[in-house]
């Protein structure tokens, strides 16, 4: 009897001891989780409203301090959105080039001699950092069928420092290669470009021209030589976790919300402070300027803290 209740009471123990290990062990697992998480940061969200704690003087420096150079990089087949695109919204960047295929007499742009989209990608980061890279701290690339948002970029990027490594924008899995979807957009920092310029051209991990055995998309190739550089894609979402980039057009997101969200179509369709949208029409890019920068509702009083004023001689309406 003795002898029983000395094995049970030994039991009892062993069990008390594994439970408790399990405990420890499973609190370490879960903090080194959230740390990993935390430094990952792969869902990055636009800040708070603790700007407004900010003095006036502060909050004008604040929004001097951003400047944004944009990218389009165009072919000559897209010469009607690439006008529109110039008339809309690259009016609201500090800086907009165009970067095509080859020469364009209508147009002025960045010659890059080649229809490689990827190598189009790598030499116009490579343009941007060589001359403005003293002079802009974030870099913005885009499609001429996006329509962007420059000052909802602007506030998204408050609480970011450009001097760390970021690349943000819609992203998605192919495989174990997380990347940036450039139908969405495509945000560097000065210190991810200055990494993805720093690469050697090295075949099999970062290749200086298309792989057009593989047939790899532009954005992808992107992802694989930032990876090697340290640099890891990152989705942005508002405050309630909605995507602020977009790969679709308002009127699909519009369709979709009816089907899925009936009762809140226009709730359910997108972010409050959405800044990219893709797959627009010529038409559409006049129409989504004149809805973001141009219409008002009378009574509605909307008074921003930060305005994000545009660059000396800038043609920016």
């Amino acid at each position: 009897m003795l002898s029983g209740s000395s094995l049970f009471l030994k039991g009892v123990l062993l069990g008390s001891i594994f439970c408790v290990l399990m405990t420890v062990l499973g609190l370490i697992r879960t903090d080194y989780g959230k740390r990993r998480r935390h430094y990952e940061h792969h869902h990055l969200q636009a800040p708070n409203e603790d700007i407004l704690k900010l003095a006036e003087d502060e909050r004008t420096n604040l929004s001097k301090s951003f400047r944004v150079y944009c990218i389009i990089l165009v072919k000559p087949k897209d010469v009607r959105l690439w006008a529109a695109v110039k008339e809309t919204w690259a009016k609201h960047c500090d800086k907009a080039e165009f970067f095509s295929s080859e020469n364009v007499k209508v147009f002025e742009s960045v010659n890059m001699g080649t229809n490689d989209m990827w190598l189009m990608m790598r030499k116009a980061y490579k343009y941007a950092f060589d001359k403005y890279g003293d002079q802009y701290n974030w870099f913005f690339l885009a499609r001429p069928t996006t329509f962007a948002i420059i000052e909802n970029l602007k506030y998204f990027l408050l609480k970011k420092n450009s001097s760390q490594p970021f690349y943000l924008g819609h992203t998605e899995k192919s495989g174990d290669l997380e990347y940036v979807r450039v139908g969405g957009g495509i945000v560097l920092s000065i210190e991810s470009i200055k990494r993805l310029n720093s690469l050697p051209s090295i075949p099999e991990k970062c290749s200086e021209k298309g792989r057009k055995v593989w047939d790899v998309s532009e954005d992808k190739q992107l992802a694989v030589c930032l990876k090697y550089a340290g640099v890891f894609a990152e989705n942005a979402e508002d405050s309630k976790g909605k995507d602020v980039f977009n790969t679709k057009s308002v009127g699909i997101f519009i369709k979709e919300a009816m089907t899925n969200h009936p009762n809140q179509v226009v709730e359910g369709c997108c972010s409050d402070m959405a800044i990219t949208f893709n797959g627009l029409t010529c038409n559409q890019m006049y129409v989504m300027m004149y809805g973001v920068y141009h219409l008002r509702a009378f009574g509605h009083v909307f008074s921003d803290v930060l305005v994000f004023l545009p660059a000396n001689a800038s043609d920016n309406d």
